[in-house]
């Protein structure tokens, strides 16, 4: 629908150049890489919280059960950390006398009795510091939060608790909360998405307006502005809505002006069909009285070169007003009369005629075998032909080969080309050559006088009969292509 929308994009567009991404596609990567961000960092928190509150509870677990309990018919009330009484399965007991790991010390197995340590074990276990702080290691049985303390009695004391039980706490944690912040990704994404879209869908508007307004021809004729933004886009209270307001104040602008240029434009095309119609009658007589001095006075060689001037110049001015007259009405839009129009033989007869008019250029046809009928103003497409052919002898030297083509194309249009190798058209005045009054520079300035309207009234004469022309030049070859509808296809 729009550049926005994706109907009218713009291209280069990569994916690894996020400048040329749409914004609502920005905007959404933004809120998720945002989102991704908090919860990670929610993550880390609660993780590292969660550490140190199953630490601080293990080492409390580790602290109560390294005191032991004084054993039963023991006077002395002196702790005994091998009792297995009021302790969890896995639960590591042992006592160090002299540097050595009593026979009693293993793990508390599930019957209550203990699994004997393992050499490495014991070397792990001797090796602890006694200072009374807990310290991670790992033994045979898994990894183990480890306290030894010494007693008063001369003895250390090392009591275990396994990690297992905390380190699945944790894994369930993270597993809870990577199950967590994905819904949510995934909610918000498409919740994001589906309030974004909304958000964007004035931009949207804004972009389909400038789009449309963009394909319109404003170059030339009447144009009806009527794109306008829509009321819920165009509201001045919101940012968005002010740049639909200013454009649609723009939108009002333009139409104004447009509408002042083909007032003008209008005016300008009456007074030039006026002053060409009222023109004609004084150069009829001038040529007449020219005519009725040559045959019926007597003047000298001067005198008859004036004259000669006088009747030439007329003829041009008849031409040029001929030209003008026959634009407006085009301008004007009238109805022609169309007859089936034997486009093969207009062909024939009008480079026969150019033919006579400049002997020194080389004059070449390729027709088909069977004559084409299009449907249109025989008059006015001779003019088209007369008009290009004389444009080619006009701008070319002598000798220049001009050849003239008619073909059916694919399509089942009819396609009329004159070319020639003469030097070409020059690149710069290419863009602007089927503009009235518009002459070529002195590279294909021929002889002959030239009032600038003979391509501009080819164009206007295809187009009017729906068909195109184009240009295509280079030095040694230029070529006119009139394309117009066949017969069968314009009825």
């Amino acid at each position: 629908m729009s550049s926005l929308s994706g109907a009218s994009r713009p291209t280069g567009r990569s994916l690894f150049k996020p400048a040329t991404w749409h914004l609502r596609t920005r905007l959404i990567l933004l809120s998720m890489a945002l989102l991704v961000a908090i919860s990670g960092a929610i993550g880390v928190v609660s993780y590292a919280t969660m550490d140190v509150v199953l630490t601080n509870q293990l080492d409390a677990q580790l602290t109560q059960a390294s005191r032991g309990r004084p054993p039963e018919g023991n006077p002395s009330g002196r702790p005994d950390p091998l009792d297995a009484r009021g302790q969890s399965v896995g639960t590591l007991n042992a006592r160090v006398v002299n540097g050595q790991i009593s026979r009693e010390a293993g793990f508390l197995s599930s019957d209550a009795t203990r699994t004997a340590l393992t050499s490495s074990d014991v070397a792990t276990l001797q090796d602890l510091p006694h200072d009374g702080q807990p310290v991670d290691r790992a033994l045979s049985n898994g990894e183990y939060r480890l306290l030894a303390t010494e007693t008063p009695y001369g003895d250390v004391v090392i009591t275990g608790l396994p990690l297992a039980t905390k380190h699945s706490t944790e894994v369930s944690l993270v597993l809870t909360m990577m199950l967590v912040s994905l819904g949510g990704l995934v909610v918000i994404g498409l919740a994001g998405t589906a309030l974004i879209r909304r958000t964007m869908r004035p931009l949207e508007q804004l972009s389909d307006v400038a789009t449309r307004v963009s394909q319109l021809p404003l170059d030339a004729g009447e144009v009806a502005l009527a794109v306008r933004v829509p009321a819920t886009a165009a509201h001045p209270g919101t940012e968005v809505g002010s740049v639909g307001h200013a454009l649609n104040l723009m939108l009002d602008n333009v139409s104004r002006a447009l509408e002042a240029r083909q007032r003008s434009e209008t005016k300008v095309r009456q007074f030039v069909a006026d002053a060409s119609h009222e023109l004609r009658t004084p150069l009829t007589a001038i040529r007449g009285y020219t005519e009725l001095l040559r045959m019926t006075e007597d003047f000298s060689e001067d005198g008859r070169k004036s004259l000669a001037r006088v009747q030439s110049q007329s003829l041009r001015m008849t031409a040029l007003v001929e030209d003008l007259l026959l634009l407006a009405r085009l301008d004007e839009g009238k109805a022609m009369e169309t007859t089936d129009v034997d486009l093969t033989q207009l062909v024939v007869e009008t480079v026969s005629d150019e033919k006579i008019m400049a002997p020194d250029h080389t004059w070449q046809l390729r027709l088909p075998d069977e004559p084409i009928t299009v449907r249109g103003d025989a008059t006015q497409l001779h003019q088209v032909l007369a008009n290009l052919l004389s444009n080619a002898r006009k701008h070319t030297p002598a000798g220049t080969t001009v050849s003239t083509g008619v073909m059916r194309s694919a399509d089942d249009s009819v396609v009329v080309t004159v070319t020639d190798d003469g030097p070409g058209i020059p690149a710069g005045f290419q863009d602007r050559i089927f503009s009235r009054f518009t002459r070529a520079d002195a590279s294909r300035s021929g002889q002959e006088g030239s009032s600038g309207l003979g391509l501009s009234i080819v164009e206007s004469i295809v187009e009017a009969h729906g068909g195109s022309v184009e240009l295509n030049s280079r030095p040694g070859r230029t070529e006119f292509a009139v394309r117009l509808p066949s017969a069968t296809a314009r009825a």
